[in-house]
């Protein structure tokens, strides 16, 4: 950069005519007065040829920031179609409608109804069972980890607006197990995730944990998710492999 005392300098070359080298927004005006030499030298006025170099290298920004907006807009318009199938699968009104086959379960000495619903479909008292369910099944489990067990905050966990809810029925009246999901954007992939699958005791060991994992899959598949998602603690040993198994 020239320095700020002057407006232009005067720069000559055996092998070309003489020529301005101006700073950036300079105006080009006649040689000031008291200059040596003479009012017939050639001053060029206008904008001056870019070496061969600049014209590279403003070339090659150009391309590198078209490039850069291109990635932008291309890992804009994945992130739209994304978050497009997630909203398209939160507003059915009940993605185990087409699978209706689904809906029962009667193996091994059990025989049960499933039904999916969003949370604000439930009634209160389906919802209390489910979070003391959780809190008996998991209280430990959490308190054996950094987390701790928070009633206050799982319970907020289990009610939010998007939570989705496989429940098992036995005689269509007492629920005996559920799945809390949801269909939403994680890693920036549209996923399934499921938070919690928890039995009561007697319906345990029966097969129909991974019948409820299975449903969530084939939820996932039709409604275009790339992946179910769950979180497990590794000292859940026995969770551990069931989820291991059962999502393979």
């Amino acid at each position: 950069m020239l320095p700020r005392s002057h407006d232009w300098e005067t720069l000559r070359s055996p092998a070309r005519p003489e020529f301005l080298l101006l700073r950036p927004g300079t105006r080009i005006r006649d040689r000031p007065s008291g200059s040596s030499e003479g009012k017939s030298s050639p001053v060029f006025r206008g904008s001056l040829p870019s070496s061969p170099l600049c014209f590279s290298l403003l070339q090659r920004k150009s391309s590198k920031a078209k490039e850069k907006k291109q990635k932008r807009l291309e890992e804009r318009a994945a992130m739209d179609a994304v978050c497009a199938k997630v909203d398209a699968a939160n507003r059915l009104g009940d993605p185990l409608e087409a699978f209706p086959v689904f809906k029962k379960y009667d193996r091994n000495g059990l025989n049960v109804s499933i039904e999916c619903k969003r949370v604000s479909g439930l009634e209160p008292a389906t919802v209390d069972w489910a979070f003391d369910l959780t809190k008996t099944n998991m209280r430990t489990m959490y308190e054996q980890s950094e987390w701790g067990w928070k009633d206050r905050e799982k319970r907020e966990e289990m009610t939010d607006d998007r939570a989705w809810y496989l429940i098992a029925w036995e005689n269509r009246s007492v629920p005996v197990a559920f799945s809390h999901f949801r269909f939403d954007v994680e890693c920036g992939d549209e996923v399934l995730y499921c938070y919690e699958v928890q039995l009561e005791s007697k319906v345990r060991r029966k097969g129909l944990g991974k019948f409820l994992i299975q449903i969530l899959q084939l939820m996932a598949n039709s409604t275009q998710m790339k992946k179910v998602m769950l979180t497990v603690f590794k000292h859940n040993h026995g969770a551990y492999q069931f989820f291991r198994e059962a999502l393979q």
